[in-house]
């Protein structure tokens, strides 16, 4: 019996799982067998579309969606900001006889005309110009997003400016998975492997935070910015780690539950939820998928979070630095690439000192990471994340790659001529009889640095919370198809030669000894890595605004134009729009932050020295000593800093009208300093909003 129930309840589950998705299972049940072959031809392998299908597809889909309850349909797009974009258009069309019938066209399903003259364009679009269309992108599924009482079928596409710019992050994506695809596959092929098809795969982890609605509600700056401007830490916040993989709250589980259902019947392969670091922040992570496929997922993600939070009376933070003096949130990018025959080219298998086809993909990675530190660091360049990186709890801005030490030890022995195989052992014996022999990684795991070998894939964990993983991966995936077209070139005038290995192992030896000096296995939050980092020449870029400047050099324009994943003009948008976002959010905290001193905080401590004052007073007029040194003691202490607050808002005043990014966040800095001491001494009844100590701990109701 027990066994029956289980098998009741894996059906249950399995027959949920992508419900609301017309994915495979799906298109198999409503198409014709020949419209499905060709369907998985270009999911499968990257075939071009058969556009004989199209109307069948769309056929196919509207009933599939209106079976599902849905009215309208979207495409669904990512443009160049930190949001997703729908148009709603109903299936419903008039029948001439004063009734109605539901149409949806393959012309329908292809393409839209959405209009673009509102979204971010970088200076490519004219406002006047507001022509832009949305292509359907077949290899990601479409699903129903659904409300309380509403189902919408939503189309990924691409999105594209009248004149054929891309004006969204899903077409340079899809192209760099095309580059690194092709030279992937020209590796192999000198190793004598044709492979049915390479693949780009992600898997991206997400961190974020909750916090009651009513306390969020409480707070202007999280409202407005995300982030908190003002508040102190409590006595008792991350210090115990206590937190950390912790038993997780009622409130909470039912929270992540509720998160899961929700990703399930989408076709999301959520699989792992936990506790993080800091009190009140939360980890979700699916299984890996094609790059394109998690992109779209993740998305998906942040939004049912946000979305499912509310349900509970609970408001979802993405904001990489929500609270000071805490963890930041990250989303850890897990990239590899990949054949159906082989799995992942990044394992090393039982021998990674004698796996030439490892190695060779193992030197790339090293290679394509320090020569082009910079763009990956311009490619997870926010306000937020500015805050989070090198905050002694997150990778710092310094790009450098952990690779353990056998993997390490294997590299030097490369450069001095060749590799011999590693003593290390395979297993590890924990000295308890009734405890197994587990196996043993062939390397560690470095939670501090930014990207990270970790077994069969890389993690890019500096990524940041809020940002779509689309941009880090289109740079990753560009850079490492140019690693590889280089050693592609080098390898096939010997590929099937005698040659062949000598030349291999000549061209690894000069990668490695090149670029060896990104690979770092210590501790890179300790400050002694920032002055090693600085003697090998490896770039610290602190700020966004510097981070941006390699996106207009014409060696990175050349990169991304030479492989096809942007045109000049595609890219200095990029870097246009991220620049002028960073100012806008800056501007928006500064104004956020002045209106917060004026209207909630000064009004606030001008109470309490009235009741301060009063008291004083009142001590005074009884004509006793005790307890007015103490009185008066403490309306100095709250009247000093006081005292403050108007040259702090003058200066904040001053920042803003200059409009000048970096003294507004002095300028706000300066005043935080003044409120945070504060906090810590006006009375807790007049404080006039949520402290931390509130907002971290989230309570069963």
């Amino acid at each position: 019996m027990l066994t029956d129930n289980i098998t009741d309840a894996e059906a249950t589950l399995e027959a949920r799982y992508g419900c609301d998705t017309f994915g495979i299972k799906t298109m198999e049940k409503y198409l014709s067998k020949s419209a499905f072959k060709k369907m998985m031809l270009t999911i499968q392998k990257g075939g071009k579309l058969d556009m004989g299908i199209a109307d069948e597809v769309a056929q196919a889909m509207k009933v599939w969606a209106l079976s599902k309850g849905a009215t309208h349909y979207t495409h669904w797009f990512q443009p160049l900001s930190d949001a997703t974009a729908e148009k709603h258009d109903s299936f419903v069309e008039p029948d001439r006889k004063g009734g109605m019938i539901c149409e949806f066209t393959g012309k329908n399903l292809i393409q839209a005309e959405p209009d673009a003259s509102s979204f971010p364009s970088g200076g490519i679009r004219a406002t006047f110009e507001a022509r832009g269309y949305t292509a359907w992108d077949p290899t990601s599924p479409a699903f129903i997003k659904r409300t309380a009482s509403t189902a919408t079928l939503c189309i990924p596409t691409a999105f594209c400016s009248y004149t054929g710019e891309a004006l969204d992050k899903k077409t340079p994506l899809l192209r760099s998975m095309v580059a690194v695809a092709k030279q992937t596959t020209r590796v192999l092929n000198c190793f004598g492997i044709e492979p049915s098809c390479v693949e780009t795969n992600l898997g991206a982890e997400q961190e974020y935070f909750l916090i009651d609605r009513n306390l969020y509600l409480k707070r202007p700056d999280l409202i407005e910015t995300g982030r908190t401007l003002f508040g102190c830490l409590p006595p008792k916040h991350q210090q115990m780690e206590d937190h950390y993989f912790g038993s997780i709250k009622e409130r909470v589980l039912e929270f992540m539950t509720s998160v899961d259902h929700a990703l399930w019947d989408l076709g999301v392969p959520s699989k792992t939820r936990h506790n993080e670091a800091a009190p009140g922040q939360f980890e979700i992570a699916p299984l890996f998928e094609a790059c394109n496929v998690a992109v779209d997922h993740n998305v998906m993600i942040m939004d049912v979070l946000e979305r499912q939070a509310l349900k509970f009376n609970l408001v979802c933070l993405l904001h990489e630095k929500p609270y000071t003096s805490v963890n930041g949130s990250g989303k850890h990018n897990n990239w590899s690439l990949s054949t159906p025959e082989m799995g992942s080219l990044f394992s090393p298998g039982k021998t990674p000192h004698s796996n030439k086809l490892f190695l060779t993909f193992l030197a790339c990675v090293i290679q394509c990471i320090d020569k082009h530190a910079d763009l990956l660091r311009a490619s997870i360049s926010k306000a937020g994340n500015d805050h989070r990186l090198g905050a002694a709890e997150a990778p710092p801005a310094i790009i450098s790659i952990f690779l353990g030490d056998e993997l390490t030890d294997i590299i030097n022995q490369i450069k001095q001529g060749g590799a011999q195989c590693s003593a290390s052992k395979t297993t590890m014996e924990l000295g308890v009889d009734v405890l197994p022999e587990l196996p043993k990684d062939t390397a560690d795991r470095n939670r501090t640095s930014p990207f990270a070998f970790t077994g069969n894939k890389f993690e890019f964990r500096a990524v940041g919370s809020s940002q779509t993983c689309a941009w880090p991966m289109t740079v990753l995936n560009t850079i490492m198809a140019e690693a590889l077209d280089e050693v592609a070139t080098l390898l096939e005038p010997v590929a099937g030669t005698p040659a062949f290995n000598k030349t291999l192992q000549h061209i690894l030896k000069d990668m490695l000894t090149a670029h060896d000096r990104v690979v770092f296995n210590g501790n890179g939050y300790s400050q002694e890595w920032v002055e090693e980092a600085a003697r090998r020449g490896l770039p610290h870029i602190k700020t966004t605004p510097e981070a941006l400047d390699v996106l207009s050099r014409e060696d990175s324009i050349a990169l991304m134009e030479k492989y096809g994943v942007l045109s000049r003009s595609e890219l200095l948008a990029r870097k246009e729009i991220q620049m002028e976002n960073f100012e806008k959010l800056i501007d928006i905290e500064a104004k956020t932050c002045l209106n917060m001193l004026n209207t909630i905080y000064m009004p606030a401590i001008a109470a309490q020295m009235t009741d301060i004052c009063g008291t004083v007073a009142s001590i005074q007029a009884a004509g006793i000593q005790a307890g007015l040194k103490a009185a008066s003691q403490r309306a100095e202490a709250i009247g000093s800093l006081y005292d403050e607050l108007p040259g702090k808002v003058e200066a904040l005043t001053q920042a803003i009208a200059e409009g000048n990014p970096t003294g507004m966040r002095a300028a706000m800095e300066a005043a935080r300093e003044v409120v945070d001491a504060l906090e810590a001494i006006v009375d807790a009844d007049l404080w006039p909003v949520p402290t931390y100590a509130q907002m971290l701990n989230i309570h069963s109701k």
